[in-house]
């Protein structure tokens, strides 16, 4: 596959270099698309997490360098990254991003939420017309590896999400959430999810709302609600805070912060890019997405059974980029056997277009069986030696 990527990720850059080219879910499907625009780009897909940002590319000229052509259309200076990319091409990309799927290069080993990412990245440049079909059916392979390793294999550390390790830290802090009051500012699927665990671990919780849309705003069992506007008042005489949207903005600054009568003692910021502005910490303990990384090993045995099913998942992908090389070469071959059968018809027979399509199906069964094995070279011998018994 004539693919590459280009990324950078919680283990070489930085929060303050990551969040510069982070994405919501529109901007990333408009980044895809402007990017497809570029000369040799066939299909492009952003996948832009808390803990990476990564573009991929499917191309038909070499050279491409996905992490320079991605700075420029976001208006940032490639000099800036450079040494932060990794830039991986063909298997190489593949390989990766099934290992990101099946969580093995989070911050957080296992985490939850990758493949849900990884299927919504996909979902994102297909709707804004970016992905092709080598990127549609890597995704797609990377996504089944995911879920079957994640199905088949414990490999979850202490935590399975940010949301767990947020609420960890915690109660490492206070040594108990217990009796305690947090305001939870974003109702997305981290917010939820922070609101929930915070809530079953004793805390009366209160969540903001932007807007309500009954049928679809949920808000978790048991936590009240404000409106977003209204945050600076809840969270005065709150325990804790913690802040989860894709706001490109501050949601809590350190002016409004410094103003609070009883500002809360914790505020953890689980955004990129960062929602709570860092002069709050002049103020209050507080914790973001990189302050919350938990060590966990895999054993050895668990890690090779994750390898294997990454290695089985690269064989389908191998026998369907094959299969896909070959299709010239078979519509050539379905010819020479269709020239073949017709040379041995007498005009008007007919049973020669029953005849022809059967030996032309005949053909389609023996190329569906050997799907792993043919090559274009191999086809195009095959359709020359049939056309030379033919004359």
């Amino acid at each position: 596959m004539n693919i590459v990527m280009s990324g950078l990720d919680h283990s070489a850059a930085p929060l303050e270099l990551r969040e510069r080219l982070s994405f919501t879910k529109t901007a990333a499907g408009e980044m895809a698309l402007e990017l497809t625009k570029q000369p040799g780009v066939e299909g492009a897909v952003l996948l832009s997490t808390c803990n990476r940002t990564e573009v991929y590319l499917s191309c038909s000229a070499g050279g491409i360098d996905p992490g320079r052509l991605l700075c420029a259309a976001a208006g940032c200076s490639y000099g800036d990254f450079s040494e932060a990319f990794a830039t991986r091409r063909g298997d190489g990309c593949a390989r990766h991003l099934m290992e990101v799927s099946c969580g093995l290069r989070s911050q957080i080993l296992g985490e939850d939420q990758i493949i849900t990412q990884v299927k919504s990245a996909l979902e994102t440049a297909r709707a804004a017309g970016a992905a092709d079909a080598c990127l549609e059916t890597l995704f797609r392979t990377a996504a089944s590896c995911g879920k079957e390793v994640k199905s088949s294999l414990r490999l979850r550390g202490l935590s399975g999400s940010a949301a767990e390790s947020a609420v960890s830290a915690l109660a490492r802090r206070f040594g108990t959430l217990m009796g305690m009051t947090a305001l939870v500012i974003g109702n997305g699927e981290m917010g939820r999810l922070t609101a929930a665990l915070l809530r079953d671990a004793g805390c009366s919780v209160t969540v903001t709302l932007r807007s309500y849309r009954h049928g679809e705003t949920v808000v978790p069992a048991g936590c009240s609600v404000v409106q977003y506007g209204e945050r600076y008042s809840a969270m005065d005489g709150a325990d804790v805070i913690v802040s989860a949207t894709t706001s490109p903005h501050y949601t809590v600054t350190r002016e409004r912060f410094a103003a609070l009568e009883r500002p809360p003692r914790a505020a953890v910021d689980l955004a990129i890019p960062r929602d709570i502005e860092p002069g709050v910490s002049e103020f209050t303990q507080l914790y973001n997405i990189d302050d919350l990384g938990v060590s966990c090993e895999i054993d050895p045995a668990t890690l090779a059974r994750a390898r294997a099913a990454i290695d089985a998942h690269m064989e389908r992908l191998h026998r369907w980029d094959n299969y896909r090389e070959c299709i010239p070469e078979m519509d050539e071959l379905r010819s020479a056997v269709l020239e073949r059968v017709l040379s041995h018809t007498e005009p008007g027979q007919d049973a020669a277009e029953a005849a022809g399509a059967a030996a032309v199906r005949a053909v389609d069964l023996l190329l569906g069986g050997l799907s792993g094995c043919i090559n274009p070279d191999m086809l195009r011998e095959c359709a020359s030696g049939i056309r030379a018994r033919t004359r």
